[in-house]
């Protein structure tokens, strides 16, 4: 397995530093931070770490991503997305390395409830809902720290460039018959700043209309395979799923 870490990060000096010394040694290939219109000296940081950078000055979690994968050597077969922000520790990140297609954190351990907003909880569980009524398949977070193989993310044909970007990757992943495997992770607080989206009301809405709006994109413009099952029942739906698939 040769992986390679994005990490997208707009603003992010005050803890991008902590972040990637918590890389365990060795573990990547590459690890790319995709610079997203920075202001506070985040590409020196990185840099000084010996990490790539790559910048992109649009506005956009997807925007970063996108930039971030452009730059993979044509050797990388696996794909970690991390948060710049210190709230996901990459030490967790061997734990996610397996030979499922995508590995989604699900941030259930110690204090992880308590350091989500309310605003992140109801967001998630909303997301989840919907993804569990129109495509039948139980995912219980959108965590951004994922794993992901790159010939399945090709499959994937990503296209959002902002806040969609995760729902749209787990939809996706159901609609394609991805092997999906899903781990319960702590979760922490952002080391310094302001989160973009939960820290102010505004951020919140504009997130929170994003997801739904990808939501609704992908079941009803994009014609795109999405079995209604209704509600699923148990408590681990996607991974029966998942281990049906791998029979």
């Amino acid at each position: 397995m040769k992986l390679a870490i994005i990490i997208p990060a707009r603003n992010e000096a005050g803890s991008l530093g902590h972040v990637l010394q918590r890389i365990p040694t060795g573990l990547a290939v590459q690890i790319i931070v995709a610079d997203n219109g920075s202001t506070d000296g985040t590409a020196a940081i990185a840099t000084h770490a010996g990490a790539t950078v790559v910048f992109e000055p649009r506005p956009g979690y997807g925007h970063a991503c996108l930039a971030g994968l452009a730059q993979l050597s044509p050797d990388i077969d696996t794909i970690a997305i991390l948060d710049a922000d210190g709230s996901d520790d990459p030490q967790i990140l061997p734990t996610l390395l397996s030979d499922h297609d995508l590995i989604i954190t699900v941030r259930t351990l110690g204090l992880a409830k308590n350091n989500l907003s309310p605003q992140q909880r109801f967001g998630n569980w909303l997301a989840c809902f919907l993804i569990r009524w129109f495509w039948g398949y139980r995912y219980r977070d959108l965590g951004p720290l994922r794993v992901i193989r790159r010939d399945a993310l090709e499959r994937l044909q990503m296209r959002d460039t902002t806040w969609g970007w995760n729902v749209e990757m787990q939809i996706k992943a159901v609609e394609h018959g991805l092997r999906i495997r899903q781990v319960d992770v702590p979760y922490g607080h952002r080391i310094a700043g302001k989160s973009k989206i939960s820290g102010s009301l505004t951020g919140t809405i504009r997130a929170g209309w994003k997801i739904l709006a990808t939501i609704g994109k992908l079941r009803f413009c994009e014609h795109r395979p999405a079995h209604h099952h209704g509600p699923v029942s148990g408590a681990r739906e996607g991974e029966d799923a998942s281990r049906r698939r791998d029979r």
